[in-house]
Order: C-alpha cells, then sequence, then structure tokens
C-alpha cells in the first residue's frame, strides 16, 4: 500500500488516508481501498473499521488532476463506477465502519464519508460537494446518498451553491453523528469503536443488512428479512451468551 495504510489496533482496523496534501481520491486510492477491505472482511478479530485522513484533511476531493488524463465518455463512467461500486461495498460492509472527518471532506470525501455507517466531525470540519463549481456533478452516489442525510431541499442547495457546512452544521442536518474538538476526534471515535466492537459480530452483520433495507426504502421486505434474521441471531451462541450474561447481569463474552 503507497496511498493508505491500516493497523489492527485491538479489534479495530485503524485505517488512514496518507496523499498529502488534500488526501485525494485518485483511481489508485479506491483500488487501495478495495484491497484492505478484500483483507479485513474475513477476518474474525477485526470487529470495527475507523478511516480517517493524515495531514490537514479527511479527503478535500477527487483528484482533479487524474480527470484531465480521462479523454472520453465511457472512461468517466467506468471511474463513476468504480467509486459507486466501491462505496456501496462500504455501506452493506458486514462490519461497521466509522468516518472520522476532520479538516474537510468534499465531493468525493463528502462520497467516501456517506458510504460509511457512521459519521464523527471535528467541529470546525467543513463538509460538501463542490462539484457544480467546476461544471460537474458528483460521480459517487453522493447526489442520491446526500438527500437520505440531510433531506432533498437542503442537498438541493448544498449541491446548487457548492458551498459546504461545518461539522456542526451537519450534526444538526443529521449529516454526521457528532462533533469535538478536533484535537479530541480520533479520541472519541475509538470510544465509540471498542464500544461497538463489543457486540457480536453476528449481531452486528444482521443489523447492517437491515439498516441498508431501509435505505434501499424496501421497507416490508426489510420488516420480512429482520423477522428471519431475528430467529438466526437469536439462536446463535453469541444470541445465547448475551441473553444468559444479561440474566446474569455481567459483560458477555461473545466469540463471533
Amino acid at each position: 500500500m503507497e496511498l493508505l495504510k491500516w493497523a489492527d489496533e485491538g479489534g479495530i482496523a485503524k485505517i488512514t488516508i496518507t496523499r498529502p496534501p488534500a488526501n485525494a481520491l485518485s483511481s489508485e486510492v479506491l483500488k487501495e481501498l478495495s484491497a484492505i477491505l478484500d483483507e479485513i472482511e474475513p477476518r474474525t478479530d477485526i470487529k470495527v473499521l475507523l478511516i480517517h485522513g493524515e495531514g490537514r484533511f479527511f479527503s478535500a476531493g477527487a483528484d482533479i488532476k487524474e480527470f484531465t488524463s480521462i479523454k472520453s465518455e465511457s472512461e468517466f463512467a467506468a471511474h463513476g463506477k468504480l467509486g459507486q461500486d466501491l462505496f456501496d461495498r462500504m455501506e452493506k460492509f458486514p462490519k461497521p465502519i466509522i468516518a472520522a472527518i476532520h479538516g474537510a471532506a468534499l465531493g468525493g470525501g463528502l462520497e467516501l464519508a456517506m458510504a460509511c455507517h457512521i459519521r464523527l466531525v471535528s467541529e470546525t470540519a467543513k463538509l460538501g460537494l463542490p462539484e457544480l463549481q467546476l461544471g460537474l456533478v458528483p460521480g459517487f452516489a453522493g447526489s442520491q446518498r446526500l438527500p437520505r442525510f440531510v433531506g432533498f431541499a437542503r442537498a438541493a442547495e448544498m449541491l446548487f451553491t457548492s458551498e459546504p457546512i461545518t461539522g456542526l452544521e451537519a450534526v444538526q442536518y443529521g449529516l454526521a453523528n457528532h462533533a469535538y474538538p478536533e484535537a479530541e476526534l480520533l479520541e472519541h471515535a475509538f470510544t465509540l469503536a471498542k464500544k461497538i466492537a463489543k457486540k457480536s459480530s453476528g449481531s452486528l452483520k444482521a443489523a447492517i443488512e437491515l439498516l441498508n433495507y431501509s435505505k434501499s426504502g424496501e421497507f416490508y421486505e426489510g420488516v420480512k428479512r429482520e423477522a428471519e434474521l431475528f430467529g438466526e441471531v437469536f439462536i446463535s451462541e453469541d444470541g445465547k451468551e448475551g441473553i444468559q450474561a444479561f440474566i446474569e447481569k455481567r459483560e458477555p463474552n461473545f466469540k463471533g
């Protein structure tokens, strides 16, 4: 890996974008992130993923210089599909993914963050989709995910004006979960990741699948699948352990 690095920190995979100064999302960054997911997915000892950026930014967007080397409409479409497929995989990834956003998450950087299950931000971070400022539109499903979080009207305003919002506004609008002073962001992110990592990997995987039914709008299909997964999780060893631990008033010891 040349543009990303990751380390196992007690069952939490800390993934760092290391492409200064802006941590721009080139096609190579996307491919490296996909390779890291390939490596992490089968590992039973990794429970949660935490993504952040090295230096000043989470990610200030796609690699605009790379765009100048793309000559045809089909090549642009293929580049967009590369990001869309990766972010769709992240949204459905069987392990929770947390984005810890400082500095800026703009364009492709925000699209990456929106593909994560949880977003924590620094209070002064800037989040936005400025593609229209360049005469472009979002290419990694940003136009579809943003309205789910902030609503149609606010998403339209953010897209049409290209103006970012602050981390505090992102929490207010539903785009982020919590905002913290930048110096405390990673500490709070790890605290949350550790809390999630105590849960059963089987129930976390099931919960992610069920949450994605709600995003697709397939409410009744999601309700049906919820009943099926409720049964599967309930009779699992972790399910039995969780219930027994509750009865015995102790912390559960999940085995995954």
